[in-house]
């Protein structure tokens, strides 16, 4: 039986290395993609360095990704109930094993807090098989929910990877009004995909206040008003900033997808009163951070939520928009950087420095 390729992280703070693993044995069911591209985001850093909890190591990084359908055992159905067939071409939900029976699930209807809910490149460790996009083929588990996405949309549904996702959970939870002034804070791949979003829900403005330069030049490139590098210019400064740009009031909603903890208070701070923040970019425990709960809340009468995760609604839309000729082009517009399976951890390095606006593993790279 042929032997598969994978790029694993052994255990926290270690490079990855490169590992042979047989083909498994399909699952009725179930079936094996041929990877073609594999995303490398903030999580994989964040896994690399050992700063989410839970894990197991080893793992096969990679859990957003696309590729081609090799081999089904069994039948595999897509949305409207029809079967997919070899040599298809599709991207699928991370996310797996979400029991929809229980409580969060059916009362609550928060499927991201699921308890039963298992993710791909991240909660499935190596033991668990060919489960992350760093590799040759990954082994789709039986009831992994695939999206049909055409070949050459690949690219553009990529360049959003996770961020895409995750940021259209954002807009949703944001209530983002018709007119409205948005601030995102942070300019990666979260809040470039906020930015557009943002505008295609109807805000007339979106301001961003980020770094590196060259990352705030990207969002405007993709319709961003205005852009405040934060490498220069103090937290005062930055207040003022966004003052002066909404009538001294403050943005409407804010979009806070930074990481970093002192960002969740300035989203407060920056935004009107009565007005909305959504947090989303607090994905590991970056530590605590203290505020005023009457001044920077209570008093504004803020409307602020929490945003985890997606579920299969946000990663369905997501391909339909990286499908559709017109609202994918902003997308097209965000530097793609490839690295094969042996580079992996320059592609590491590259997220980390925030070098790369996007970089992808493309297990066909020698």
């Amino acid at each position: 039986m042929a032997s598969i390729i994978a790029a694993v992280i052994p255990e926290p703070n270690a490079p990855v290395e490169l590992r042979e693993v047989p083909e498994p044995e399909l699952e009725p069911d179930s079936a094996l993609l041929e990877v073609e591209l594999s995303e490398v985001c903030g999580t994989d850093l964040y896994l690399q360095q050992g700063r989410l909890a839970g894990v197991p190591y080893p793992l096969i990084p990679g859990h957003v990704s696309v590729g081609r359908l090799g081999k089904i055992r069994g039948r595999l159905l897509d949305l409207e109930g029809k079967p997919f067939a070899e040599g298809d071409s599709v991207t699928f939900l991370d996310v797996h094993r979400t029991c929809n029976a229980c409580w969060f699930c059916l009362i609550a209807k928060a499927s991201t807090r699921c308890p039963n809910r298992r993710v791909y490149g991240i909660t499935y460790g190596f033991a668990d098989g060919l489960c992350g996009g760093w590799a040759q083929k990954l082994y789709l588990k039986p009831g992994t929910k695939c999206i049909r996405l055409a070949a050459e949309c690949f690219e553009r549904y990529m360049a959003g990877g996770c961020s895409l996702p995750t940021s259209l959970h954002a807009v949703e939870r944001a209530d983002i009004q018709l007119g409205d002034t948005v601030l995102v804070l942070g300019s990666g791949p979260v809040g470039l995909s906020a930015v557009i979003l943002a505008l295609t829900r109807g805000a007339l403005r979106v301001l961003c206040i980020g770094a590196p330069e060259h990352r705030l030049d990207t969002a405007r490139q993709v319709g961003a008003f205005a852009t405040l590098n934060i490498e220069n210019h103090t937290e005062a400064e930055r207040k003022e900033w966004v003052l002066d740009l909404t009538g001294g009031r403050g943005a409407d909603v804010t979009i806070e997808a930074t990481g970093a903890p002192s960002a969740v208070v300035q989203a407060m701070q920056f935004t009107r009163d009565a007005g909305c923040v959504v947090i989303v970019g607090q994905y590991t425990d970056h530590g605590e951070v203290s505020f005023n709960p009457h001044i920077d809340l209570n008093k504004k009468q803020l409307d602020v939520r929490g945003c985890w995760g997606s579920d299969f609604s946000h990663f369905y839309r997501a391909a339909q928009i990286a499908s559709d000729p017109v609202r994918s082009v902003p997308w097209s517009l965000l530097r793609l950087e490839r690295y094969g399976l042996t580079q992996a951890n320059e592609a590491l390095a590259e997220v980390a420095a925030g070098r790369a606006v996007k970089a992808l593993i493309d297990p066909r790279l020698s």
